[in-house]
């Protein structure tokens, strides 16, 4: 792909976008859409959902194997399958960001000669990876000694090295203090484990036999993908290959009807990084969005340079977002695949946050820089379709890493927040949103699992921001850490609150606290046993003229205690059970009463 010049003169690459032939679409039912294949449309049917429930199997073998409860309880992995080009064909609905950034890691392994029996581990981010704790196993699809295919499995692994337990030290310059750094090289050669790579990857890791069970459990997903497509490949014979193209192209004339009801136009949206970790200062991200017909550019000219801190993002970071947000603003059903991706292309200037030189700190940008680049890039296509976009959502991960320098053991969470208020709904209270789509590690399997102890895990009352339709609700977890041990945060939105829109409130924003005095958003900080960790995540913008909330809406925000009287610091100082105004199951009745179908717009979250 050639560099191009953008207007303001910044060199920019266009990645993975250039607009193919124009087609038009009828209907969305894959059965209608005409195809240049032989395949007919009862059966490409019915080979599209076997593929993708290879992938998905695959998600449940991983999930079902791993050791870590980051893998096996929050499930932050992702499964999905590619052809022989390297075209990704169908994938689990994991974490859009890996899922988004796969191909890249696949372009790699092609450039290995891959061969039957072969599996690749890589999480190089300036070679196919995205940061180093998201470990990458691309394994060849051959069940007839030719390759076909290829599996490939993405998992956050809790610990790769590096200077601070977790691998996510906030404070980290350079990507060799974030942990072991591997290319892409053969894990398994020919079928024949590579126990050398094994071995530099426990010498270089804190809790070394984690690490082998979850990598385990990847290569067994990845076997069992290419099993079921050996299965397939025997019920199916040739036709199987023919859907790879077929389904590829099924979703690029779904993708492109979607995007000629958009209307053409360019749409610009700006926001910012509160600091990288070693300054405090603004991290510009801006974007312009242009619809032209079938096709969708996405231009970050004028977002910030590489910073000396850790949220600098691969580039494949940036395309994984703007892949998300093209789904989420067109139609979501779409079977997820290259053909998606064809008429949308990114660009990033050279040398900017989005696009850093090695050997720059990334580990922030794979979680916080991601939701940035979503963040601003649904604010501009909200410009063209106001009725779709909610307001600001969280717009973090929320990133608690907590550890031992000893390796004896490393406790890594993602925690959710308050979803923007919709056109024509409230927001969701404590979810993953953008470009994260994990569980919460359960309260007794922390405990069982870690010298931790949950003392409050729960809503933030107020937090949403009001308007016609509230934002959701932010979360508040309080973690007591039993021995010693080092916290690491790596956090968004506690200065900048996310977005109210057409006349609605801003979500409150997020705080850490440890010991109930308030830590910088990016901090590590080693603890004594006994130490209160607290984050209190933001909340989703509000949606439409607070004044116009129905009175029903009111009453219901009060009963589920989405609202509340008094300041913040109030209520913290008081114990949990005066803060609610009766017991949780007197107000779910009393909700439960009061809340009937409803022809005012409003939400029944029941």
């Amino acid at each position: 792909m050639n560099p191009t010049e953008e207007t303001n003169g910044t060199p920019t690459e266009e990645t993975n976008g250039t607009p193919t032939d124009d087609g038009n679409v009828t209907t969305t039912d894959a059965a209608t859409v005409e195809r240049s294949t032989d395949i007919d449309p009862v059966t490409l049917e019915i080979l599209r959902n076997q593929l993708e429930s290879v992938a998905t199997e695959m998600g449940h073998v991983l999930i079902r194997g791993a050791y870590s409860p980051n893998i096996k309880e929050r499930q932050d992995c992702s499964t999905a399958l590619f052809d022989a080009a390297g075209r990704l064909v169908a994938q689990a609905e994991h974490i859009p960001v890996h899922l988004g950034a796969m191909p890249d890691a696949v372009d790699v392994v092609l450039q290995r000669d891959p061969k039957p029996g072969d599996v690749f581990i890589v999480n190089d981010p300036f070679a196919g990876g995205t940061h180093l704790p998201d470990i990458t196993l691309v394994s060849t699809i051959a069940p007839n000694d030719e390759v076909i295919g290829f599996a490939v499995s993405r998992a956050h692994h809790a610990d790769v090295g590096g200077s601070a337990p977790g691998s996510m030290p906030p404070g980290a310059r350079e990507i060799y203090e974030e942990g072991l750094r591997l290319p892409a090289v053969r894990l398994v050669d020919g079928g024949e484990p590579n126990e050398a790579v094994h071995e530099l990857i426990r010498a270089n890791v804190r809790t070394p036999d984690e690490r082998e069970a979850d990598l385990r459990a990847q290569r067994a997903a990845n076997a069992r993908a290419e099993e079921r497509i050996g299965e397939l490949l025997d019920e199916h014979g040739e036709t199987l290959l023919d859907a790879f193209d077929a389904v590829i192209e099924y979703s690029r004339e779904r993708i492109k009807a979607a995007l000629t009801d958009l209307p053409d136009g360019t749409y610009r949206a700006r926001d910012v990084l509160e600091g990288d970790g070693v300054t405090d200062e603004d991290i510009p991200i801006e974007v312009a969005v242009t619809i032209d017909g079938a096709s969708i550019d996405v231009d970050f000219a004028g977002t910030a340079d590489q910073v000396a801190g850790n949220l600098n993002a691969p580039r494949s970071i940036a395309k994984s977002a703007v892949y998300f947000v093209v789904r989420a603003v067109t139609d979501p059903d779409i079977p997820p695949n290259h053909g998606c991706y064809e008429p949308v292309s990114v660009s990033v200037p050279d040398g900017s946050v989005l696009d850093p030189d090695p050997p720059a700190a990334v580990v922030g940008g794979n979680v916080e820089t991601s939701q940035r680049v979503t963040d601003v890039t649904l604010a501009a296509l909200g410009e063209a379709v106001p009725d779709v976009v909610p307001a600001g959502s969280q717009g973090t991960m929320n990133n608690l890493i907590i550890g031992d320098r000893s390796g004896s053991f490393t406790y890594y969470e993602t925690i959710g927040g308050g979803f923007g208020a919709r056109p024509n709904a409230d927001g969701m209270d404590g979810v993953q949103v953008g470009m994260t789509n994990t569980l919460n590690t359960p309260v007794e399997s922390m405990e069982t699992e870690y010298p931790l102890r949950v003392e409050r895990y729960g809503l933030r009352p107020g937090s949403g921001g009001d308007g016609r339709y509230r934002g959701g609700l932010g979360i508040e977890r309080t973690v007591t850490v039993e021995t010693e041990a080092t916290v690491s945060l790596l956090t968004e939105r506690r200065r900048t609150a996310p977005a109210g829109i057409d006349g609605g409130e801003d979500g409150a924003t997020g705080e850490n606290r440890i010991d109930g005095e308030p830590v910088p958003a990016k901090a590590s900080v080693d603890v004594d046993a006994g130490t209160t960790v607290s984050i209190r995540t933001p909340g989703g913008g509000g949606h439409g003229d607070p004044d116009e909330r129905a009175a029903a809406a009111r009453e219901r925000d009060r009963l589920d205690e989405k609202v509340r009287d008094q300041p913040d610091e109030q209520v913290r100082d008081q114990p949990d059970e005066q803060v609610r105004d009766q017991p949780d199951e007197q107000a779910r009745d009393r909700r439960d009463e009061t809340t009937d179908d409803r022809s005012d717009g409003t939400v029944d979250d029941r």
